[in-house]
């Protein structure tokens, strides 16, 4: 058997030889890198967008001397670096411009907090609901990841080119805001599974299950606002919330304890009533012995709601930090919700998950803020044109 394979081997090898070259590998037919998102449009691209790999999610605090004036004088300029940067030319004094022609389906997306309406002399015109969160007995906040004046969301396939905008579009700002917080976040790389699967966060769990789709009538009742402040209209409200999670005791749950908590199953997603990941739960289904299949407590119960007006649209990435020096794991999920209207349609779920969902023993809040997005612009406009002109 030895002296066969060595035969083979040889074979092998001096036919290597003969050809003087090895094989070409196998080209890949799709140039992700190239890949463009337009910037301009009726809706911020960034919100629909299928989600790219990376994320970086700025919050700046505007200066005490920016007005209503300078704000406009800031997005016009952010404008114009991000309409560049996205379809992959530099922006206008951009000391690396070699990097910016990667676009790689990068989209940056903004949106305004509850302070810079009072800046600009604008509080009217601030959406009801557009208010910090209040508390929550789940929460453990902390001010490095809260509140802002200006989100910055950042979005790509790769993480130079989210790391290039990222510095063009801060340092363009530096005249008018200082950097409140900058979190980055992941997900599958481009290509490792097929788009619109949904991603698993760093519990193993399927996040975004039960999204509306991007596209459909029932997305655009959810997300799109269509009433308070025209301004608004055509633009979405954002919450973020950076949830650390709680890995050393999730570890020690054995899968029946996770799943009961979850209400799905790990490996696909369904839930404990059905078969495939996008089968409706049935809460009014028992056991064998006359208890709810899925508990009333469940994450996907506590977060269940009933008129598509209600959904929200979930677009998670997970965090991982240095651990710590015991090892301990500093890992979770920076939580993206967008909706038409926070109080409408967020608030009411967070209330239903913070009183009574089993998954709050594993996973601990230390982060929030509200954003209002404003609608997309044309070519001749600006973000929030419609606001601060």
């Amino acid at each position: 058997m030895l002296t066969g394979g060595a035969l083979t081997v040889g074979g092998v090898l001096t036919g290597a030889a003969v050809t003087g070259e090895a094989p070409a590998p196998p080209k890949s037919t799709v140039d992700y890198g190239a890949q463009a998102v337009p910037f301009h449009g009726r809706h911020q691209a960034g919100v629909e967008t299928p989600a790219q790999a990376h994320a970086t999610f700025l919050a700046l605090d505007l200066r005490p001397d920016v007005d209503r004036a300078a704000l406009g004088r800031l997005m016009r300029l952010l404008t114009d670096d991000a309409a560049r940067l996205t379809r992959g030319t530099a922006p206008l004094a951009d000391g690396q411009p070699e990097l910016a022609h990667v676009p790689a389906r990068l989209t940056v997306t903004f949106g305004f907090g509850p302070r810079l309406f009072d800046a600009a002399g604008l509080a009217a015109q601030r959406p009801a609901t557009l208010q910090p969160l209040p508390a929550f007995a789940i929460d453990k906040l902390q001010e490095r990841w809260s509140g802002g004046d200006l989100l910055i969301q950042i979005c790509a396939d790769d993480p130079v080119t989210v790391a290039h905008a990222q510095r063009m579009l801060v340092k363009d700002s530096r005249s008018f805001a200082t950097v409140r917080w900058t979190q980055r976040g992941f997900r599958r790389g481009r290509g490792m599974q097929d788009d619109g699967v949904t991603q698993r966060n760093v519990l193993g769990q399927l996040d975004g299950t039960g999204n509306p789709a991007p596209g459909s009538a029932v997305f655009a009742g959810a997300v799109w606002t269509d009433d308070g402040p025209q301004w608004l209209h055509g633009g979405t409200t954002v919450v973020v919330r950076r949830i650390r999670a709680e890995l050393e005791a999730w570890d020690a749950a054995d899968t029946v304890g996770k799943e009961f908590a979850v209400g799905r199953r790990l490996t696909d997603g369904a839930p404990l009533t059905g078969q495939r990941e996008n089968d409706p739960p049935d809460f009014a289904a028992k056991n064998p012995i006359g208890f709810p299949v899925i508990s009333e407590f469940s994450h996907v119960a506590r977060a269940h709601v009933v008129g598509d007006r209600q959904r929200i649209f979930r677009r998670p990435y997970n965090y991982d930090e240095p651990p710590g020096p015991d090892g301990t794991a500093d890992t979770g999920l920076i939580f993206a919700a967008y909706q038409r209207d926070i109080g409408a349609q967020f608030l009411p779920i967070q209330r239903n998950l913070a009183e009574a969902d089993l998954l709050n023993e594993w996973i601990t809040p230390i982060g929030s803020a509200v954003f209002a997005v404003p609608p997309g612009c044309e070519p001749d406009g600006w973000i929030g044109q419609g606001l601060l002109a």
